[in-house]
């Protein structure tokens, strides 16, 4: 079983950057790939970035490309989210997951493992 502990979330100013950090325990943290997802209040969970668990390959939505960065630090079984000139409609619950296979999936029923969520809030 794996656990993942999301942070970092919090309330911004429209053009502000965050961080969220995902920690990840009870499995090896490089046989899983990483994602984040998010889901804004009367919508849909939808996929944001994901990093692959071997070759680190990434994937960002498109209205997130050029602003926000996946990154993984396999010796803290840390995934990263740096988020940069934050709009307003990035206003969501911001959750990890993590999936058992090498491949990058963009579909929330393609991962095994979920977070609590963070919220975060950009005012305009």
């Amino acid at each position: 079983q794996v656990q993942l502990g999301e942070s970092g979330g919090g309330l911004v100013q429209a053009g502000d950057s965050l961080r969220l950090s995902c920690a990840a325990s009870g499995r090896t943290f490089t046989s899983l790939t990483m994602g984040w997802f998010r889901q804004a209040p009367g919508k849909e969970r939808e996929f944001v970035a994901a990093v692959s668990r071997k070759s680190g390959i990434t994937r960002y939505a498109d209205s997130v490309k050029g602003r926000f960065t996946i990154s993984r630090d396999n010796a803290k079984n840390t995934v990263y989210l740096q988020m940069n000139s934050l709009k307003p409609e990035d206003t969501a619950v911001y959750y990890c997951a993590a999936r058992d296979s090498q491949w990058i999936s963009f579909e929330v029923k393609r991962y095994d493992y979920w977070g609590q969520g963070t919220q975060v809030t950009v005012s305009s």
